[in-house]
């Protein structure tokens, strides 16, 4: 996206910049540092989820790594590793911003998604044992990973936001799909999720309104002017999966229709992004 300058970029840090000036320095450090980040989350989530992992049968794409069941450790292991993590993390982004790497806007967008990263599942905060776990969850994977992504190497705009709301609607999708196996272990342990909380008939309607919003978006977006032609079109190889998803939706425990349209869209969208970067250069 920040390849392709306007509307996604501020002027002076597009294509120009980008494809023109060694940005890899820029580039492995802020892999480097949201990797900390990541694994921060990811530990939380471990910890948080040692009851669930005990009572659920995980599939390759939902319920926790069963680290702790398999091992035997004991949860309080689980909750040293997640703040030696944080540690990492917090000091990863503050030397990263410190020694001007990171620009401010990549640092605000990182640090927030430590922060509600963590909160996702550590009390007292808990937000997916409050119902809005999903939402924040399709928030900052969907939405604001990659618009870090873009402030990493370029200066992002609003533009850039608006373009990544149907990839973060279709997010959504999946994480509707990959929380349905663990519907029964969350709601024995308190952790009151949407699919916990809805009926199956209500878990497939939103599911269904929000792929269709996906797509009403990229319509929008397209018209508007805000993504080119290529992108637009990009979007179209996520629905047959959502499609897919829909029918297996609360029928089958396995998510992996929902996931593949998560990851196809953003292997599909990336390479159309590029697509209209280096095309007219070459």
């Amino acid at each position: 996206m920040a390849a392709t300058g306007g509307p996604f970029v501020r002027s002076g840090t597009g294509p120009e910049r980008v494809l023109a000036s060694p940005v890899i320095v820029e580039l492995l450090v802020g892999a480097g540092v949201l990797v900390t980040v990541t694994v921060a989350v990811h530990y939380a989530n471990e910890y948080a989820d040692v009851d669930t992992d005990r009572l659920t049968d995980p599939t390759p794409f939902s319920g926790g790594s069963g680290a702790a069941v398999e091992t035997g450790l004991p949860a309080a292991f689980f909750r040293r590793i997640t703040v030696a993590a944080m540690v990492v993390a917090g000091v990863a982004i503050g030397v990263s911003f410190g020694t001007g790497v990171l620009s401010i806007e990549a640092t605000a967008i990182l640090a927030t998604v430590l922060a509600v990263g963590l909160g996702y599942s550590l009390p007292p905060v808990a937000l997916i044992r409050r119902g809005v776990g999903e939402v924040a969850n399709a928030a900052l994977g969907g939405l604001l990973v990659p618009v870090y992504g873009v402030a990493v190497v370029s200066r992002p705009t609003r533009a850039a936001v608006l373009a990544v709301v149907p990839f973060a609607l279709v997010v959504g999708c999946s994480l509707l799909s990959t929380h349905w196996p663990d519907r029964g272990a969350d709601a024995a342990v308190g952790k009151r999720t949407l699919v916990v909380r809805w009926t199956r008939r209500r878990i497939r309607q939103v599911y269904g309104l929000v792929a269709v919003l996906a797509a009403l978006a990229v319509a929008v977006l397209w018209t508007a002017g805000v993504v080119p032609d290529a992108v637009a079109v990009a979007h179209l190889v996520a629905v047959p999966f959502l499609l897919w998803g829909w029918t297996t939706l609360t029928r089958e425990r396995s998510p992996l229709p929902a996931v593949a349209a998560m990851v196809a869209l953003a292997a599909a969208t990336t390479a159309a992004y590029w697509w209209v970067a280096v095309a007219p250069v070459v």
